[in-house]
């Protein structure tokens, strides 16, 4: 990174193939396009963005918990914030829908949050221990999302309707989450460092390989292949067909803590001690 100090957090994948990652207690945004790294000034210093989506039109969507905000920052580096109306915010995972919809986990809120045209939508749920965290849209419009201490996933119909679903192991405090191309949610057990599935309402699970490799970010490629990464693994971890392959990263210190694929198949990750790194498509896809 050009500056020895930033910390990429999250990252997405845009529709033109470019890049998109927030830069933990920073005053800015970065991008990777064309092979060539940019950085764009925000008004102050973001804490925890760990939530990071791109709508269909290139602008990336992104947690501003020092504005007390969702921000959306264009292309051309624009930045425009939605303020969420409470004193103290605390907002984790992110997700913006096809039509341009962007959904939130709002610990503050207890809800997972709609914003859509300046408008803001709290889906509040009953769980009385909560911690949302993950949130994903799937290919029918409704929304999943996790709760960390409540230990449970979370579906929103698109009439606003919420079904929480019991994990079956009793600590596996789901965080990321994910939703594939056959209807299949799948999540990360935490305490467990295994990868869930939800599929017809049935649950299942696979096993990482390592001793505490802490899982982190999760997606699912158009291929169906599932990657995450492992903070002290120091490697990317991809699940197919009930097999989980490890790749390694170059760099000894590397801790992945998000991953996205971008348009071509290539995997990319930010690492929280300074980098952002890609894996090709052709070593992705072996």
């Amino acid at each position: 990174m050009e500056h020895p100090r930033d910390m990429p957090t999250a990252i997405a994948a845009a529709p033109d193939g470019s890049i998109w990652f927030t830069i933990d207690l920073a005053a800015a945004m970065g991008r990777v396009r064309d092979g060539h790294l940019e950085r764009f000034p925000l008004p102050s210093n973001n804490v925890e963005p760990s939530g990071l989506g791109v709508g269909p039109d290139g602008s990336a969507w992104y947690t501003d918990n020092s504005a007390r905000a969702i921000s959306r920052i264009t292309p051309a580096g624009e930045i425009t914030s939605f303020p969420l109306g409470t004193p103290i915010v605390r907002v984790g995972g992110l997700a913006v829908s096809p039509e341009g919809a962007v959904w939130f986990a709002e610990a503050t809120g207890y809800s997972i949050t709609r914003l859509k045209d300046g408008e803001i939508t709290r889906h509040v749920f009953e769980s009385p221990r909560g911690d949302p965290y993950g949130v994903a849209v799937a290919a029918d419009g409704t929304v999943w999302a996790t709760l960390r201490s409540g230990n449970q996933l979370l579906h929103i119909t698109t009439d606003g309707e919420i079904k929480a679903y019991d994990l079956p192991k009793p600590a596996a405090v789901p965080s990321d989450i994910a939703t594939g191309p056959d209807g299949s949610v799948w999540f990360i057990e935490l305490r467990e460092n295994r990868i869930g599935r939800l599929k017809d309402e049935l649950f299942e699970d696979y096993q990482v390989p390592g001793d505490s490799p802490m899982l982190a970010g999760l997606t699912v490629a158009g291929d169906g292949a599932v990657w995450f990464g492992m903070l002290r693994g120091r490697g990317l971890g991809r699940l197919t067909d009930g097999r989980v392959e490890m790749f390694k990263l170059p760099r000894q210190g590397a801790r992945p803590c998000s991953v996205a694929v971008d348009r071509s198949g290539n995997v990319w990750y930010a690492d929280i001690s300074g980098y952002v790194g890609m894996l090709p498509m052709q070593y992705a896809r072996r």
